[in-house]
């Protein structure tokens, strides 16, 4: 927490441009951006490094959703257990708190002085974010350094309880119990509020957003070292009823909650709501040598498309897919994560946009690919960024990580096309990550090993 005080705690000073009419200066070469630190709250652990351990060990991160994980605080016993009921899907994907390694700690993050204006979704992101900084050893002291550190941190919903709470306030006649900190909780951009200040939000593409967006602030020299990523918290009544009543989750496997999250497989029926936060520390190339900084991969490319097919719905050939991924003219890749969910019709138009972008190397076996949230489930606008750092750990750690609960795979899948299983040991040298979201925006972030 002091790490990130530490940055945030000085305001940007205004800096002003005349109006008058100007030539534009001749355009420099754009900036290259790597990775250099890593910070992660999700359904397997707290930390990097558990949460990695954890995914390679084919562990899995979702169980039973019970009444009080409905974060009904407002409300009486007899109605959160008639709401509880009603739910279809009782599966959830969600963070593990407590004391000790690997647990969110809720006493640190929730309950500071400022626990009042800090709903959980920014404490997510305040958490990864002092890890990633801590692991780039980024501190800065100095005004000038602070002010080329920027942030870019996005959220998909934002803290839907708070707002279920406020209107059970209304309804009882009690609105002059509202606290003043209402509208500070549940804004998406409280995550995100130092230097150039960014704060996507793209429904599950979020993540992945934050990122590319951050890559071009330092591209184009709007800063130096960026704060990147996305954080969600909607493991609430009101967000899993919603979600139930678009049919979009799963509700199979209600007693078997570890298999119910199945990108790919033919007996997938909807998707596991999660929760959680990545953070990357993103840096000009230059400024991370300059000061020694470990690299663990480059940012090489960022694509983005809108196809508007559907309010939820993708095109079945993946077109909006096929889009963001060709801007990026992805040569020499060797793994992977994909954004299928497990719901029917998401998992099979990426599969067949991955196929039509990549031909015959998809069909080749030389292609890895999987997706995490059989793990992990969706963590809707966390999971873009959470799945890049996950192939950006695929990169150094040469570990491909598996799908689980794979064992009827799709019929598009054929031909040696098939995704992993199990964790793959191998090279690689480029990693894709893929995050889709509702009303069809697309992003696609392409990572490289470090440059020599």
């Amino acid at each position: 927490m002091e790490a990130l005080r530490r940055i945030t705690r000085r305001p940007i000073r205004s800096r002003f441009v005349s109006s008058q009419a100007f030539d534009p200066p001749p355009a420099a070469p754009r900036r290259r951006v790597v990775v250099t630190g890593l910070g992660m709250v999700t359904p397997l652990g707290c930390g990097v490094g558990e949460t990695w351990r954890r995914l390679v060990e084919e562990r899995c991160g979702v169980r039973a959703l019970t009444p009080a994980d409905l974060r009904m605080d407002g409300f009486d016993e007899a109605t959160v257990m008639h709401t509880y009921d009603q739910l279809t899907s009782k599966v959830a994907a969600i963070v593990p708190c407590g004391k000790g390694a690997g647990k969110f700690d809720e006493e640190q993050w929730l309950q500071s002085k400022d626990h009042r204006s800090t709903s959980r979704f920014i404490a997510y992101a305040l958490c990864s974010t002092d890890e990633a900084l801590r692991d780039a050893n980024w501190l800065p002291t100095e005004p000038e350094k602070k002010e080329r550190t920027g942030v870019s941190i996005g959220g998909g919903i934002g803290s839907i309880s708070d707002i279920l709470d406020a209107a059970q306030l209304i309804c009882d006649k009690r609105l002059r119990r509202l606290s003043p900190f209402f509208i500070p909780r549940i804004l998406i951009n409280m995550a995100s509020g130092h230097g150039p200040n960014h704060a996507a939000v793209t429904a599950c593409a979020t993540g992945a957003h934050s990122i590319g967006d951050a890559m071009r602030m330092i591209q184009f020299g709007d800063a130096d070292v960026m704060v990147a990523g996305g954080t969600e918290s909607s493991i609430d009544a009101l967000s899993i009823a919603g979600f139930c009543r678009s049919r979009a989750l799963a509700t199979k496997y209600n007693l078997l909650p570890q298999v119910s999250s199945r990108p790919f497989d033919c007996d997938r029926d909807g998707f596991v709501i999660g929760e959680g936060s990545g953070v990357m520390v993103l840096e000009e190339l230059n400024h991370a040598k300059e000061r020694g900084a470990k690299i663990y991969a480059e940012v090489r490319g960022y694509g983005m498309s809108g196809d508007a097919y559907h309010i939820t719905q993708p095109h079945i050939d993946g077109k909006g897919a096929i889009l963001a991924m060709t801007r990026l003219h992805p040569n020499q890749v060797d793994y992977i994560n994909a954004h299928a969910t497990s719901t029917p019709l998401g998992d099979a138009a990426e599969a067949n946009a991955i196929k039509s972008v990549f031909s015959d190397h998809a069909t080749s076996g030389a292609l890895a690919l999987s997706s995490t949230k059989g793990a992990t489930g969706h963590l809707l606008g966390a999971a873009g960024s959470v799945e890049a750092i996950f192939s950006v750990l695929a990169i150094c750690h040469g570990i491909a990580p598996p799908t689980l609960n794979l064992l009827n795979p799709d019929p598009v899948f054929h031909d040696g096309y098939f995704p992993l299983s199990t964790s793959k040991k191998m090279q690689i040298r480029a990693a894709l990550s893929n995050s889709f979201g509702f009303g069809g925006t697309n992003a696609s972030l392409l990572f490289a090993c470090p440059p020599t």
